[in-house]
């Protein structure tokens, strides 16, 4: 055999060798990838599904919201504000807003008036005068309030 010969087996051998290391890399690198696709795609059904569930949780909260509005456990002004807000976090379109407006626009009214702590903050006289002027408003919007309380029962967003 000659050096030729010989160099051009050995160059044949590590161009094998090294055509073997570059395939198997390669492999790897796929299965990798692969393996990153599916953890993405197993995070992605994940956040799906968490979001699924949060708006199952939501909608379940206006339902009950109503339900205690239309059986008036609660008064207009509060459920008004509630579910304004749960609507508003479900990201509901603008006819959802206009077809529920009632909430909304009773919320507006009711925007001023101080809740929770600075609510007990406020002298007897000064609550009085807020109750009072929250009343006129529930009175004024109860029918329409009422009246979209009893739409949304049984709806999903």
């Amino acid at each position: 055999m000659s050096v030729l010969t010989l160099l051009v087996v050995v160059g044949g051998l590590i161009v094998l060798v090294l055509s073997a290391i570059a395939a198997r890399l390669v492999y790897r690198v796929y299965m990798l990838k692969r393996e990153r696709e599916r953890k993405l795609q197993e995070q992605q059904d994940a956040n799906a599904l968490a979001l699924y569930e949060q708006r199952q949780r939501i909608n379940k909260s206006i339902q009950i919201l109503a339900q205690a509005l239309y059986q008036e456990e609660l008064t207009l002004t509060e459920a008004s504000i509630r579910i304004s807000h749960l609507l508003d976090q479900l990201d509901v379109d603008a006819g959802v807003k206009n077809e529920f407006s009632a909430f909304y626009q009773l919320r507006e009214r009711a925007e001023h008036i101080p809740i929770l702590a600075e609510w007990k903050k406020l002298s007897s006289k000064e609550q009085r005068v807020f109750d009072k002027e929250r009343f006129q408003h529930e009175t004024a919007f109860y029918d329409f309030v009422m009246d979209a309380a009893k739409r949304i029962l049984g709806r999903q967003f």
